[in-house]
């Protein structure tokens, strides 16, 4: 059986945010206060909704915005440690979970030529209009109360690894690295035998130093916390021997 490895996008793969990313195609490389000041905790995919429509007010082309989102450097060792799993495709299967955008994400794969190495990217869903316009959509409903109202990576988890036993494909483990507060809610579903990678310093490990330090039941995956690809490709080379 293979192993799955779950990726966030966002400063995980990536060592920025996509989204703020692409106001460098703005004037000045800044938005308007009236259309900062217009964000709603919890729903910032409608709030990127609005920033790209002022992007495409302000006439930025596709070519302009594809350019600059080329440029979003990748976590040290990121992009060595996918071209690694795609060399190694039998023994691991490689999704992403992300609240980016269709668009960005294959851009941005496509500038490290990486794009072959995830099976599924499970993300906002994005194109450009008539007018070049780029817009951007919530993923899908869900009733998780602690997770943003477009997405629920524990649901989207949980559907991929069903969908897949309908298929006869059941993984021996999982492993999922991730850095955000949106990460969390799929991790405390993993199991014995998985593990989880908060990267250090983020939000996710702060938050279960958090749960630990205020006694919550301990989470059932092991914990190692990463800085840089290169230790996670070293983890994967441990799998390796294992296996």
């Amino acid at each position: 059986m293979k192993t799955l490895l779950v990726f966030d996008f966002d400063h995980t793969l990536i060592d920025d945010n996509s989204d703020t990313w692409v106001v460098k195609c703005a004037s000045e490389e800044k938005l308007p206060d009236w259309l900062k000041n217009s964000y709603k905790k919890g729903y910032w995919t409608e709030y990127m909704g609005q920033v790209l429509h002022y992007l495409g007010d302000q006439g930025i082309q596709e070519s302009k915005m594809r350019s600059v989102m080329a440029t979003i450097p990748y976590t040290k060792g990121m992009s060595e440690l996918l071209k690694f799993i795609g060399q190694n495709k039998e023994l691991f299967d490689c999704v992403i979970i992300s609240d980016s955008n269709t668009v960005f994400i294959d851009w941005i794969l496509k500038a490290a030529n990486v794009h072959d190495v995830p099976d599924k990217v499970f993300t906002n869903p994005a194109a450009f209009d008539d007018r070049g316009y780029l817009n951007v959509q919530c993923f899908h409903l869900h009733n998780c109360s602690t997770c943003p109202v477009n997405l629920c990576k524990r649901k989207v988890l949980d559907s991929f690894i069903q969908d897949q036993l309908h298929q006869g494909v059941q993984y021996k483990n999982i492993v999922y690295i991730g850095d955000g507060g949106n990460d969390l809610c799929p991790v405390k579903s993993l199991k014995k035998g998985d593990i989880v990678m908060p990267r250090e310093g983020y939000t996710l490990e702060r938050l279960m130093s958090r749960m630990a330090a205020q006694g919550f039941e301990p989470l059932e995956p092991s914990v190692i916390i990463w800085s840089s690809g290169e230790q996670i490709l070293s983890h994967l080379n441990k799998i390796l021997v294992v296996c």
